[in-house]
């Protein structure tokens, strides 16, 4: 039994007193003070913390995350990623969405696994295996990576027959999602944000091969006649839509399609636009990029609070330090979201998206998903940064009693990031602690 001074709960409006949640065989049995406790059963006692459901980031990126690249063997990828696993576990985030990335071998599923297994601790992962796109896409790394006409790198496909092979292909290795690029990007030297990679009906194609294999699609799309191609051919989620109309970003609710806008990305690019020491070892041309679209990318946050879609908390993660994800939810209200839509963005709205009812919330026969933090989120949205609690399936991740780890840094300096992994000392596999017994 878990008890803390305030709880919340996506359906609520605000914190309530006193709470009280029985949880059994990783599920929670029951809410409130009338529970009958056993007298054997274990006791946490979190004192003056809010405890909220498990967090939800629908937008992180394990692979060819810094400080790896896609150069890098998939065995060096691998490693890379448990600390990011840890990262966002220990910020509170039980479940993450990986949405794929250019590597031929399909490693978030592996990593998928591995932590279904309790091979290593992690966030429950839902993924897209690679980011499909057309040659010259968001997606196609060739010119980056190898001389023109060697050979390509990245999941291109071009034409209908093309693009069924390559969504069946995803489906075959195990796919959760599939995911898509519509338009160019910023941090991406040689494509335009403005610019269609695909078809109409090259993305009907795809998103209907999909559906008949019930794969959901997510597209990576930044401007209005990518995110409008999309939307008609039935995709469940729009990544990032920064430089959208409003009436484009207005169309999304009417279809049921869910928008995932990565705000903080946006302003930690934008904060650093005039930072040479940050740019260093980036391409000149996504500086340029940004600096030519800055004036629209920096409306980009009023866009999203005043549009009518539903929102789902996702962060780019990858892109941006995985420990600091949950700097998501100040971006939100700083663009005019309130406390609740954000903490709801990453709950139950994100559950929704991911069609899992199971999480998001703190019922009686949900998943044991629960965090804790000290104060009111409600009234101090920066609590979201000082998680001290995580439990996930009902076992104990991280305990507010336990002793600070040992941390060895193994990042270099990137502008201002600088990552700290814990180095595990015991060979065996992961195995979390159970409920520990209140004193």
């Amino acid at each position: 039994m878990i008890s803390a001074a305030r709880w919340w709960d996506p359906a609520e409006d605000n914190t309530r007193d006193n709470a009280r949640v029985l949880i059994r065989d990783g599920r929670i049995r029951h809410v409130g003070p009338g529970a009958a406790v056993p007298a054997e059963a274990r006791r946490i006692d979190l004192g003056d913390r809010t405890l909220l459901p498990g967090l939800i980031d629908c937008h992180v990126h394990l692979t060819e995350a810094f400080p790896t690249s896609i150069s890098d063997p998939v065995s060096a990828q691998t490693l890379a990623a448990i600390p990011h696993l840890d990262s966002l576990l220990r910020n509170g985030f039980t479940t993450v969405r990986d949405m794929g990335g250019t590597l031929e071998d399909p490693l978030v599923v592996h990593l998928r696994d591995a932590v279904a297994r309790r091979i290593v601790p992690g966030p429950r992962l839902l993924v897209a295996p690679h980011l499909i796109s057309a040659r010259g896409g968001h997606g196609d790394k060739s010119a980056a990576a190898v001389p023109h006409g060697v050979r390509e790198v990245g999941p291109v496909a071009d034409g209908a027959q093309e693009i069924e092979r390559r969504v069946r292909a995803d489906a075959r290795a195990g796919a959760d999602w599939i995911k898509f690029a519509a338009t160019g990007g910023v941090t991406h030297p040689d494509d335009s944000p403005l610019r269609v990679t695909y078809s109409q009906l090259e993305m009907n194609t795809l998103v209907g091969t999909a559906r008949d294999l019930d794969l959901p699609c997510a597209v990576h799309a930044f401007s209005d006649e990518g995110i409008r191609r999309a939307v008609r051919a039935g995709v469940r989620s729009v990544e990032h839509a920064c430089l959208a109309t409003p009436a484009t970003l207005n169309t999304l609710r009417p279809h049921g399609v869910y928008l995932v806008p990565t705000l903080h990305a946006v302003s930690h690019f934008l904060a650093h636009l005039d930072d040479d020491a940050f740019w260093t070892d980036r391409d000149a041309n996504e500086r340029a990029k940004l600096a030519r679209h800055a004036p629209t990318l920096r409306g980009h946050g009023r866009r999203v609070a005043a549009c009518t879609a539903t929102i789902a908390y996702g962060t780019d993660a990858g892109v941006l330090p995985h420990r600091d994800n949950w700097r998501e939810f100040p971006a939100m209200t700083t663009a005019g979201l309130t406390p609740l839509q954000a903490l709801r963005s990453a709950t139950a709205s994100a559950a929704e998206l991911l069609r899992r009812p199971g999480l998001g919330r703190i019922a009686a026969g949900g998943v044991a998903d629960l965090i804790a933090v000290p104060g009111d989120p409600l009234r101090d949205i920066d609590a979201m940064g000082r998680v001290d609690f995580v439990l996930q399936d009902g076992r104990v991740h991280v305990d507010p009693t336990d002793p600070p780890r040992h941390e060895h840094s193994m990042e270099p300096m990137r502008g201002d990031v600088q990552a700290h992994y814990a180095i595990r000392t015991d060979p065996g596999p992961f195995e979390p602690r159970p409920l520990r017994s209140a004193p």
